[in-house]
């Protein structure tokens, strides 16, 4: 074991970037495993506003935009490529891994994909 397990993305800018996309997805899935419903680009975008807004941060709307659309589209990938419970499970999991304290391989193998869609999608602008 190494002494990373107490945080699961990356340094910087970039490490702010996986964790909001792994944040929306978490907050994602437990909305439709809940409710039934996915959030919108929209929703996810100011949900992201409203987290960095708490720590002074802020970014453009059509940045937050777009992690709102990775966000989306990993937490249904993952939706329609498992069971209920096992999406129930990872949708755990993930809100468990939120505390930077619980460490989770399946929350650190989510924000490694986040880091992916990140690195292969960046932001124009």
């Amino acid at each position: 074991m190494t002494e990373q397990k107490n945080s699961i993305a990356p340094e910087g800018e970039r490490g702010i970037l996986a964790a909001l996309i792994f944040a929306l997805v978490a907050e994602r899935l437990s909305v439709f495993y809940e409710h039934g419903q996915w959030l919108t680009r929209a929703q996810g975008a100011t949900l992201a506003g409203d987290w960095l807004a708490r720590s002074k941060r802020n970014l453009p709307l059509a940045q937050r935009q777009q992690l709102s659309e990775l966000s989306d589209q990993l937490a249904r990938q993952i939706a329609e490529s498992t069971s209920r419970e096992a999406g129930l499970y990872i949708s755990h999991e993930m809100q468990e891994a939120l505390d930077p304290r619980y460490y989770s391989e399946v929350g650190e193998s989510i924000m490694a994909e986040c880091v992916r869609m990140l690195d292969e999608n960046p932001h124009e602008g």
